[in-house]
């Protein structure tokens, strides 16, 4: 069933394709395979799909609604601090996307007031953008209870996607409970939530129904971003979300699958993964990057800036 996006005006669908996984951070799916995955999608009732600047992906999401005659709600997001840069992202999704319109578009990873400061301009930019209707609605993405509490406070911000799941992982500042907490008064104050990371970046997979159910179950959850990369995940989650039977086959098969953050031999060890990952969960050994157990959610954000391209998820 679709849910109005809090104030926004926009009409989403429960389950929201989370685009991430198909792409070169994570499963480099081929071009029409990974469009073909999120036109079945769409033709199944799933109208709403999660982007961003850095997750290439832009060419699945054209390339599925190539011909496509329903509606499909995008939210993309760029880490951008200046005008200048939010023009230049917001540029390359509407041209990307062959779209004249972008529905959603977030300041991504934005943690604290503080951090929300720090891109004033570029908010600015896409607050103005919402008044000439090149933009619909406009908000952040946190991995943080603070960034959730600062995008309550601003009376302009219409959508909040924030980091949940039933264990708590990947909350970089607190408990489940305080983000639940948060996220309770984001809604109330009329906020769209649309949560993201509910299997714990495929840490939860041997949990998944107990997880997605754990999620669903959330009141103030408009919406919930899963990614996806095959069609039995897919046919899963569908069913899962319309309350229907899944096969204990395929949650079999959920439950076996194993993730992880492959880093190749050649790393140099340079570090950058280091420090732009926003969960502490890379150091270096010997020169090398490593991940630390238990800490890395599988966002594939370390890959973004090495430069040799020996990080992935795999």
């Amino acid at each position: 069933m679709d849910r109005w996006l809090g104030k926004s005006g926009l009409k989403v669908s429960r389950l929201c394709f989370g685009s991430l996984t198909l792409g070169p951070l994570q499963a480099g799916l081929p071009l029409t395979a990974g469009a073909a995955l999120l036109r079945t999608a769409f033709e199944a009732g799933v109208n709403f799909v999660d982007t961003a600047q850095i997750y290439g992906t832009y060419p699945y999401i054209r390339e599925a609604l190539r011909g496509f005659a329903g509606d499909v709600v995008i939210a993309s997001k760029a880490y951008a601090y200046s005008a200048a840069q939010m023009a230049a992202a917001v540029e390359e999704a509407r041209r990307e996307l062959n779209r004249d319109v972008v529905e959603i578009f977030l300041l991504h990873e934005q943690e604290s007031a503080l951090t929300f400061a720090g891109h004033r301009a570029a908010w600015e930019y896409l607050l103005a953008l919402k008044q000439k209707g090149t933009i619909k609605a406009v908000g952040i993405s946190t991995h943080a209870v603070a960034g959730v509490r600062a995008a309550t406070a601003d009376p302009d911000l219409d959508v909040v996607h924030p980091l949940i799941n039933m264990a708590g992982l990947g909350i970089i500042d607190g408990t489940v409970a305080e983000m639940t907490t948060a996220i309770a008064a984001a809604y109330t104050a009329g906020k769209g939530i649309y949560g993201m990371k509910v299997l714990g970046g495929g840490n939860l997979f041997a949990q998944a129904p107990e997880a997605l159910a754990w999620a669903l179950d959330q009141p103030h959850l408009h919406a919930i971003a899963v990614g996806m990369q095959n069609e039995r995940e897919l046919a899963a989650n569908l069913a899962f979300f319309q309350s229907r039977e899944v096969a204990p086959g395929v949650w079999r098969e959920v439950r076996r699958r194993k993730r992880r953050l492959l880093i190749e031999e050649w790393c140099t060890g340079c570090g950058r993964c280091v420090t732009v990952c926003p969960q502490g969960a890379l150091g270096l050994v010997d020169s090398r990057a490593v991940v630390k157990a238990g800490s890395c959610v599988l966002c594939g954000y370390c890959s973004r800036v090495c430069r040799d391209f020996c990080i992935k998820v795999v």
